[in-house]
């Protein structure tokens, strides 16, 4: 009969409060949940398939098709929900291989080996162009009356001639304004059209995600606005929004400024439609 511990009391102590780190797709389900998302409301605004969110939320990465493209999805769904994707990336990198060794450039002198043969000039090629050449200028020197003068217009100048010039010169048509259709402004909201639904988002305290959808449910917008940006839409009939942190975020609907009181973090489903500005 021995005398002294057992081999059980010999084991190194196991602090039972100490918790293995999440795996990848907690860290992603958790914080989805906490930003007030559904899996729908991720898949929409990543265009990541709903299938894939789930797979990858349950640590199962063989439906991305590769580890390049789970890389990406991990990427594209950690910045969804607010996540630093870099800790994840690492972590997948860690635990599926790592990250394949770049492919070393060739030599100079290999890429000096396989350089094709140098041939002779072609010189049918070269007779064809001679002769479009002469008959380009041929044509040309008798559609300007064989005089040598060019009118020439640079960056909206006059062109100026030669001698005296004719009074019918080509200014009217470089002169002309291009009418160029300008796009949804700030300015724009000021005097928003009647027959139309104009909504601008304005990240003014902080940044937050935002999607947002035309009357179709075409998809206008989806991603991260940062403090200080603003982005104007505008529809025939009504404005679909997602806001993943309205408390951020300046409403501005059919040139009326809204007196929201959205709180920080909330996430908001939002309808504009023509007139006045009603939440829908």
């Amino acid at each position: 009969m021995s005398i002294g511990n057992s081999p059980e009391d010999e084991r190194p102590f196991e602090d039972p409060s100490e918790e293995a780190p999440l795996s990848i797709g907690r860290a992603l389900k958790q914080a989805r949940i906490a930003a007030g998302l559904t899996v729908d409301d991720v898949s929409s605004a990543t265009r990541v398939r709903i299938a894939i969110v789930h797979a990858i939320e349950s640590d199962d990465f063989a439906p991305c098709g590769g580890d390049v493209y789970a890389r990406g999805h991990i990427r594209t769904l950690a910045r969804a929900v607010h996540l630093d994707p870099a800790p994840l990336i690492e972590r997948y990198d860690d635990t599926h291989g790592g990250r394949p060794a770049p492919t070393p450039a060739a030599p100079l002198f290999e890429a000096e080996r396989i350089r094709p043969e140098r041939r002779g000039p072609n010189w049918t090629a070269a007779m064809v162009a001679a002769i479009v050449a002469v008959v380009g200028f041929v044509g040309f020197t008798a559609f300007t009356g064989g005089d040598g003068s060019t009118d020439q217009v640079a960056d909206g100048t006059t062109p100026t001639t030669g001698g005296t010039a004719s009074p019918t010169t080509k200014t009217d048509k470089t002169d002309k304004p291009v009418d160029r259709k300008p796009e949804p402004s700030d300015s724009a909201i000021a005097a928003a059209p009647q027959d139309k639904v104009t909504v601008q988002v304005s990240a003014a305290d902080g940044r937050s995600w935002v999607a947002v959808k035309d009357h179709n449910g075409r998809l206008l917008f989806d991603g991260l606005l940062k403090q200080g940006e603003s982005k104007t839409f505008q529809d025939s009939e009504k404005i679909n929004l997602v806001l993943g942190d309205a408390g951020a975020i300046d409403l501005y609907v059919n040139g009326k400024k809204l007196d929201d009181d959205f709180r920080p973090g909330a996430v908001e489903r939002l309808t504009y439609t023509k007139g006045d500005p009603q939440v829908g």
